[in-house]
């Protein structure tokens, strides 16, 4: 097998919207990605308890996989200073920080313009405090396998931009599907390991184009037309801390 390495690496400050490349991270044992899925937006009233954090169904968020046009902003946290920056065609630019309450309320008025009808609303954007925002409650950190991307754009016809799949680590040279066989097996990533928690299903979220936030794509009903599955990508569980950086190799289970 040719080296597999891990290709890119990616946090979601806020569910759902942009991811950001970043060069490095440091994973800890049982902790979730750095930085990732640290707010999400409330489409809606959620039940989410902030002195009882607990996890919340996507549906009650403002996400790809309910509203497409949430892929319109594009959005990024700058960490030296704290602000964050939102950007979208026709509208201002947005800067503020997240962890005021001023800077979620006027980030709350900017998306309700943004998303319009699209959303239900009221939209209110949730801070964890130390909470997560996981699609799964225990999906602690999500890996795509390149090479099945690229079996799935092939058998498509269509090409597929891998950050559809909103993963945190994109790994070059495993082979195609070999990962949804792997649940419970132990993996390095650079200098930590994880253990394969279990192959992630996809929703609707993938079936909108990053770039141009259109729905142009059902990829759950086209993956089990193809394969007889919806698996892509998979959660996995820190169980050594250590630093995973771009280029890193991605050992796969011996």
């Amino acid at each position: 097998m040719t080296t597999a390495r891990i290709a890119a690496l990616f946090r979601h400050p806020i569910k759902g919207f942009t991811p950001e490349k970043v060069r490095s991270a440091t994973l800890e044992p049982g902790k979730p990605f750095p930085g990732d899925r640290l707010y999400a937006l409330e489409d809606g009233p959620s039940g989410f308890d902030p002195a009882r954090p607990s996890f919340i169904p996507k549906q009650r968020f403002a996400v790809l996989a309910k509203i497409a046009e949430v892929a319109k902003a594009k959005t990024r946290l700058d960490d030296t200073t704290g602000a964050f920056h939102a950007r979208a065609e026709g509208m201002a630019d947005f800067s503020g920080d997240l962890r005021e309450p001023a800077g979620r309320a006027a980030f709350e008025a900017w998306t309700t313009e943004l998303l319009g009808d699209a959303a239900g609303g009221p939209l209110r954007l949730l801070d964890g405090v130390g909470h997560r925002f996981l699609d799964h409650p225990l999906g602690h950190v999500s890996i795509i396998n390149l090479a099945s991307v690229r079996d799935l754009e092939t058998r498509l016809g269509k090409a597929l931009d891998p950050l559809r799949f909103r993963a945190n680590l994109y790994i070059d040279g495993w082979p195609a599907w070999a990962e949804n066989g792997w649940e419970g097996l132990r993996l390095t990533l650079g200098e930590a390991e994880a253990e394969v928690f279990k192959p992630i299903v996809r929703c609707a979220a993938p079936g909108v184009d990053p770039e141009t936030a259109l729905r142009d794509l059902d990829i759950p009903a086209e993956m089990h037309r193809l394969y007889g599955h919806m698996l892509c990508g998979i959660y996995v569980h820190v169980k050594t801390a250590g630093v995973v950086r771009e280029g890193d190799t991605a050992h796969p289970p011996p």
